[in-house]
């Protein structure tokens, strides 16, 4: 990097190497993401798919991303932009982009629109698309090319490792010192359409040979801990240790879904082994979930999805943690799905609405993802940003004592007309939470008032606790049922920078004469309990 380079960016080598570079770090037993040797919370929103690619459109879009409180925003990068003719690269729209997110205050994650988006090969640069005989293509059931680049085109994989390593390596000598960006997403919801697997002769001939040695002798090292789907398939052969794809794992459309994961994931693993040379940030990749009765091949087949957790795991080593989008209501059930195998959370996309502020709560404090991401945040409805910005202040006040709590300090819940409860343990106590309209204070029980909320609690004492959140009501009780819990005292207030602002102190009417600690619908505060034991 020239002395030139380095000034004209306010950077200098040496300031690069006294500043570690974005990474991640056990702590206890989960992972944080560490951004200028700190700890970071994501506190995040995504944009929709085209407004990166203007600078003029996100002008006015920063300020109201940081009056939502956002930190990090994960933004498109288009491979079909940067390298518009084929070895010659273009990053002034980058550059301009990161140059002003610096300057608001916010962190990026590119989302690199390369190979594949949303299965298809669209963001590819017009010379890729044109020539298909160089960039072999998919074929559909009905026998007819699809704009889905093959997982076996060498000449795609070497100029999307190309093109993908050229970023980082640019975004190493321009941002390295700042690290404004913090991360990146490799390619964007991969999956295979029409068919569970590609039906090329080039790939049916792999599926008719051995399974790789090293995915066989991965599953036999880790048999009793893969997850149950892949077991299951792996038991209809007798767990075999060697065999064609169809002796190992059987027949049918599963089968298809774990070759053509394995064949997603060595070709995504390579695009990001060729990145982290250059740049050796953490990297993901991110999941369209498929939808209950559907079969591989009507939803996007073989991406990052929980069946295939284990095969995209051995197979794409230089991959740092998978994550799910959310267009699903179950978000419990699927962010359980997803912390399996070790794998830590984070929800890069979910639908923005206004049920997104209560899931933040849950994610963080449940599961302490790395953070959370609505999609198209800049366009969202007046409710979902309203909600999102008052979830973002809370948990941006509590972001220093999330980042030192252990899974046992600190939990989450998520609550609605289907779940109306949730029981936590703290310690000695026992926090039995409820959905504010459980108590029939709101009026009548119509479905509006039973919205989404939600609440993360964390323990900073034995018998202290802090409560963010909106819509909850928590009773108290001691393990030991010979003693009744009593609650010392309630505040609500405001931290800065850690420190605890008192507002009010809650007593009679707010805490129902000393029975109960309450956030009512559709506010958002932050309460202090001190509890105590009696007989």
């Amino acid at each position: 990097m020239s002395s030139l380079l380095c000034f004209a960016f306010g950077l200098s080598l040496t300031s690069i190497a006294q500043s570690s570079i974005p990474h991640l770090q056990m702590n206890g037993n989960t992972r944080q993401l560490i951004v200028n040797n700190k700890p970071f919370l994501m506190l995040g929103g995504e944009l929709g798919n085209s407004s990166a690619s203007s600078r003029a459109f996100m002008q006015p879009v920063w300020g109201k991303l940081q009056a939502m409180h956002i930190n990090t925003v994960l933004m498109p990068v288009y491979w079909e932009l940067i390298e518009p003719e084929e070895n010659k690269f273009d990053f002034t729209l980058i550059d301009s982009l990161v140059s002003d997110a610096a300057n608001n205050n916010i962190h990026l994650v590119l989302l690199w629109f390369g190979t594949w988006k949303n299965s298809m090969s669209v963001y590819v640069p017009e010379w890729v698309k044109k020539d298909t005989k160089r960039f072999k293509r998919t074929i559909s059931k009905e026998s007819r090319s699809m704009e889905i680049i093959s997982a076996l085109s060498k000449e795609a994989l070497d100029a999307d490792c190309k093109a993908f390593a050229t970023l980082m390596k640019h975004i190493k000598a321009t941002d390295g010192g700042r690290q404004t960006v913090i991360m990146v997403q490799v390619e964007n919801e991969v999956g295979m359409l029409s068919t569970a697997k590609e039906t090329q002769q080039d790939a049916l001939q792999l599926f008719n040979r051995q399974v790789p040695a090293a995915l066989m002798q991965y599953l036999q090292h880790h048999q009793n801990n893969i997850v149950p789907e892949l077991k299951e398939r792996w038991s209809k052969g007798s767990y075999k240790t060697k065999g064609t794809w169809k002796e190992v794992f059987g027949n049918g459309l599963a089968t298809d879904e774990i070759f053509q994961a394995y064949l997603y994931a060595s070709y995504v693993d390579k695009v990001a082994a060729a990145g982290k040379q250059e740049y050796n940030i953490p990297m993901y990749v991110n999941a369209a979930l498929n939808r209950p009765g559907v079969l591989p091949g009507d939803y996007p087949s073989a991406g990052p999805l929980p069946q295939v957790m284990d095969i995209w795991k051995m197979a794409a080593p230089h991959i740092d943690f998978l994550s799910p989008d959310f267009y699903n209501p179950d978000t419990k059930y699927w962010c359980d799905l997803y912390t399996r195998r070790n794998n830590t959370l984070f929800i890069p996309e979910i639908r923005f609405d206004s049920s997104d502020a209560a899931k933040a709560f849950f994610t963080i404090g449940h599961y302490h993802s790395l953070g959370f991401s609505p999609f198209a945040v800049e366009r969202g409805s007046e409710e979902a940003v309203q909600n999102l910005q008052k979830s973002y202040s809370v948990l941006q006040q509590l972001t220093p004592f999330i980042m030192q709590s252990t899974p046992s300090q600190m939990d989450g819940v998520l609550l609605d007309k289907q779940n109306e409860t949730d029981t936590l343990s703290f310690g000695n106590y026992i926090f039995k939470i409820s959905h504010d309209n459980t108590i029939g204070w709101n009026g009548h029980k119509g479905d509006s008032l039973w919205d989404a909320t939600g609440a993360i609690i964390i323990q900073t004492a034995p018998d202290e606790f802090i409560v963010g959140g909106t819509g909850i009501i928590i009773n108290f009780y001691y393990t030991d049922t010979a003693y009744n819990t009593g609650i010392l005292a309630i505040e609500n207030g405001t931290f800065n920078n850690g420190n605890w602002q008192p507002n009010l102190r809650l007593n009679g009417d707010e805490d129902h004469q000393g029975r109960h600690l309450r956030i009512p619908l559709n506010e958002w505060d932050i309460q202090k309990v001190k509890l105590y034991r009696y007989k």
